[in-house]
């Protein structure tokens, strides 16, 4: 148990503290802050209704998802919505569908889970059996269309999909349907305390020319299509909008370790949110550490952050089959990695199940999924200097210098079981339950906090 030194109208004083200056790792990649300047960590998951639409969309997440998540340590989660569901007809915006997403939203609030509201599509929308673009809005000029029920991947590549990529970035009209969209939901949720951010597509991918390869095609469309495509819809969220954390994504092709093409977005508060996803482990290959991979894509994913001075949090990763003999290693590595260039991430996919499932029926990690639940900061009032788990001694160190203004509260966040924390400097720490722990420290204090499990 941490011993309370503290007086409670003290530390209900500075929970209650004034917004901070924005917090500062020292580093070349900012880090993302939360309304009261502390440096935050997001860690969770997506949370998704591919399934339902119409009357049952969003049916299948339910207030169990977001008390499981958080009861496991997680703050954080990837919403879902889709654009199809939103407005089923031009400018017929669907207020059942906005009240569902609110409902999910006051579950997250109750157990303060921050939201990511995504702009999801696969394979652009309904009108190749997918959800997304409206079929209304899905333009192919006649050209064919394969389904590839194996390899659903490979259907981005289709003539159709490719062409309609290109009139959603070009067509003047189709560009204010979907800025007119992020207005409706922006102004809908702008106020809601749960929400955190705007991902304002999933995964785009775009037309390849004749003769073009795949990372050079990946990086024109980032450049030429995907840059002005965010400006114009960052322009929209902030018409009704001031405040929010925008997201933008590249390619998927990001993947493989290929730098992105993406200019600068006009907004001083654009978070990048590439996926990390490797093409042979989703084709069923175990992890092979001696490849590289997660070297090669850290090196390419960080290229942009450090020249646009813009946070980072990985919007989706984690592999299809977490039984292979080196999945453990992998969960170990890519844990590692995010942590030194991130704010945070949101793994795929939260459900109850097997395939992408996080837990199974009963809530029980799946294998190796239990190694992405670890101490962390949730939130930091200061600059951090280090926060590193290591996984092999099962303990978290923070060091971190206290804010000279603004909050003075650090929230950890602690997995299930028994966990020991200290801090050392001017420091307090008070245990709130069994899933937190909260330091208070004297404005400038250096302060060291150390979690270990027993």
């Amino acid at each position: 148990m941490l011993r309370t030194t503290l007086a409670a109208g003290a530390v209900v004083a500075a929970l209650l503290a004034p917004t901070a200056a924005r917090a500062d790792t020292g580093s070349a990649i900012p880090v993302l802050t939360d309304d009261r300047g502390r440096a935050l960590t997001l860690r969770g998951w997506n949370v998704e209704d591919k399934a339902n639409r119409g009357e049952k969309a969003l049916s299948a997440i339910t207030e169990r998802h977001f008390r499981d998540m958080r009861g496991k340590g997680f703050n954080f989660a990837r919403l879902l919505v889709f654009w199809d569901d939103l407005e089923p007809r031009p400018g017929r915006y669907s207020q059942t569908y906005l009240r569902k997403i609110e409902r999910i939203l006051d579950w997250a609030e109750k157990y303060d889970v921050h939201v990511l509201i995504d702009a999801h599509q696969d394979v652009f929308g309904p009108a190749f059996g997918h959800r997304g673009v409206p079929a209304w809005a899905t333009r192919t000029d006649g050209l064919p269309f394969t389904p590839h029920p194996d390899d659903w991947f490979a259907e981005y590549f289709e003539p159709a999909v490719q062409r309609a990529f290109t009139h959603l970035y070009g067509d003047e009209d189709l560009r204010r349907a979907q800025a007119r969209m992020w207005q409706v939901l922006a102004d809908r949720f702008e106020d809601h305390p749960a929400v955190l951010g705007y991902d304002l597509i999933n995964e785009p991918m775009g037309e390849l020319r004749e003769g073009e390869d795949l990372p050079t095609a990946a990086r024109r469309i980032e450049r030429e299509q995907l840059t002005p495509m965010y400006n114009r819809l960052a322009g929209a969220v902030r018409s009704v909008d001031r405040d929010t954390w925008i997201f933008v994504e590249p390619t998927p092709i990001v993947g493989e370790g290929v730098p992105t093409g993406l200019g600068r977005i006009d907004d001083p508060k654009v978070v990048y949110a590439p996926h990390f996803y490797n093409t042979a482990m989703e084709a069923g290959a175990d992890y092979d550490p001696a490849a590289g991979w997660i070297e090669t894509y850290e090196q390419a994913v960080t290229e942009y952050p450090k020249e646009y001075k813009v946070p980072v949090v990985v919007g989706e990763w984690g592999p299809l089959n977490n039984s292979l003999p080196n999945m453990n290693r992998f969960y170990r590595d890519a844990m590692a990695s995010l942590g030194r260039y991130g704010s945070g991430w949101a793994g795929y996919v939260w459900c109850y199940g097997g395939g992408y499932c996080a837990v199974d029926g009963a809530g029980a990690f799946r294998t190796n999924k239990e190694e992405t639940a670890q101490p962390y900061a949730e939130a930091v009032a200061g600059t951090v200097r280090s926060s590193v788990y290591d996984s092999g001694t099962g303990v978290y160190r923070l060091e971190y210098d206290s804010g000279r203004r603004g909050s003075r509260v650090t929230e950890l966040s602690l997995p299930p079981g028994a966990w020991r924390v200290a801090a050392r400097g001017k420091a307090v720490v008070l245990r709130k339950d069994e899933g937190r722990a909260w330091v208070v420290a004297a404005p400038g204090a250096r302060v060291t906090v150390t979690v270990t499990r027993g």
